[in-house]
């Protein structure tokens, strides 16, 4: 009799965790009986945990793989024989972390192959019974009867439609906010994983290294299909970049507008994509594509030479009139402190902003991001970062680094907080953002450059926007 699976997703951003569904996916279709929990919305079930005998951690970003670390030890309390993995983006780079915590298995790329091995070498150990299993019955099965699965696959798949079963509702989840004041059911998905580019500050890059994997197409429409028949009327593309592959993305979306012509839909595009397929922008538009994510990171072109953007400020400019021309909504992210930022720098930021007019099209969370080194990261190749880093945090999953101007460390902790008060108060954008700029401009000892806040421009628009406003 096989075992029973565990699942588990801490958080994701505010979505139905893809990374629960797909591998539920192919586990049950091997034969094993799977549970999925999204600890964002739902409790540990200690039964659950009790019951089963491989329980699984998605960790695809890195505020999801914090709060994994205390339900890892609680999860090994309640169930002790239980075989303990973690799986998805993050669970490579912090493989010696996690498994000092107890994690016995670690999976980082195309992970859902590796699952399904990982389970059937704990059943084949169940089965062989006292030959190699552990004396202590406190301890789960050695499993020595076969080669584990790699710590990182980049091996293609043919995908399974994901498993939504046992799942939250999609309506618990972040909504989409219309002009109207609607708020919108999201549903999500993956058309590609990996990026081909090797940005060095990306957690993606450590692991793809410059590899994207696409999901076949019939797989993501039935995938969309089955969240469209569970109320979704807006779909999140999750790719790292939907551009990585635009002869997979363009008849991807066609296809999706003309069996549901009043789906929209939202994706993640980095500048240097925008302006080499400007072309196909308009289809984007024509098929129901209301805004587009891109990491900027900065306008100081020092910092994006040190991330390896392979893009300028002016070519932000051209890209944010292109997509103004389709009437596609831009929302750039960036990492607004980093080792480089100065404060005149953070000053010129805000005020770069203003001109563009992009205050109302920022998440206020961006104005306070702070740039993280994870384990990997190709940042560390640069003999500048390595000077100023101060060693690995472990428990905070990132080195240690602190900006040579003790007054932009004082603000990014200070903004930090403001946005976070702020985003529970439900401040509207431009207030916040003032108070940001009177912060940044008066909350120091440093007259030089202070600029009173400037008088915006009406909004030109309605910016649709998710509910959910973190983006880390």
């Amino acid at each position: 009799m096989k075992f029973s699976i565990l699942l588990i997703s801490t958080y994701e951003m505010g979505r139905q965790p893809f990374g629960l569904a797909s591998p539920a996916a192919w586990l049950r279709a091997a034969g094993f009986e799977v549970r999925c929990l999204d600890l964002s919305l739902d409790s540990l079930d200690s039964e659950a945990v009790r019951a089963a005998g491989l329980i699984a951690f998605y960790v695809p970003m890195h505020m999801g793989t914090r709060m994994a670390v205390p339900v890892i030890a609680q999860v090994h309390q309640l169930n002790p024989q239980a075989h303990l993995c973690c799986y998805g983006l993050y669970a490579p780079v912090s493989a010696a972390y996690l498994r000092r915590l107890g994690v016995e298995s670690i999976l980082g790329g195309e992970f859902e192959t590796g699952l399904v091995a990982l389970a059937q070498r704990i059943e084949e150990a169940r089965a062989r019974g006292g030959e190699e299993a552990n004396p202590s019955a406190s301890s789960p099965p050695r499993l020595l009867a076969s080669p584990p699965p790699p710590l990182i696959s980049l091996d293609r798949q043919s995908f399974l439609r994901p498993d939504r079963t046992g799942l939250p509702s999609l309506t618990r989840y972040a909504h989409l906010v219309t002009e109207t004041g609607a708020h919108v059911t999201v549903g999500y998905t993956e058309a590609s994983r990996g990026c081909r580019h090797l940005c060095r500050h990306c957690p993606i890059v450590p692991v793809y290294n410059g590899r994207f994997r696409p999901v076949q197409r019939d797989i993501v429409l039935s995938d969309i299909r089955q969240q469209v028949a569970a109320g979704a009327g807006h779909i999140t593309f999750g790719d790292p970049d939907f551009f990585n592959g635009p002869g997979h993305a363009v008849p991807l979306v066609e296809a999706l507008h003309a069996e549901f012509p009043h789906l929209t839909y939202d994706v993640t595009i980095k500048v240097e994509h925008l302006l080499k397929h400007a072309k196909h922008l308009p289809t984007l538009k024509k098929t129901g594509c209301l805004f587009i994510t891109s990491a900027v990171e900065s306008f100081d072109e020092q910092i994006l030479a040190h991330f390896d953007k392979r893009h300028t400020c002016q070519d932000f400019g051209k890209a944010l009139t292109l997509c103004r021309q389709a009437s596609l909504v831009l929302v750039p992210t960036f990492v607004a402190f980093t080792p480089w930022t100065t404060l005149a720098g953070y000053r010129a930021f805000l005020s770069e902003l203003v001109r563009l007019g992009l205050v109302d099209q920022v998440s206020p969370i961006q104005l306070a991001i702070r740039l993280l080194i994870p384990p990997g990261s190709k940042l560390l190749e640069l003999e500048e970062m390595r000077a100023r880093v101060e060693g690995l945090d472990e428990a905070r999953l990132s080195y240690v680094w602190r900006n040579p101007d003790p007054r932009v460390e004082a603000l990014q902790q200070d903004l930090e907080v403001l946005v976070q008060r702020c985003a529970g108060q439900h401040v509207p954008r431009r207030e916040v953002f003032r108070q940001v700029w009177e912060r940044a401009h008066g909350g120091v000892e440093d007259p030089q450059g202070r600029v009173p806040f400037p008088e915006l421009p009406p909004v030109a628009g309605f910016i649709p926007y998710l509910t959910e406003p973190w983006y880390c």
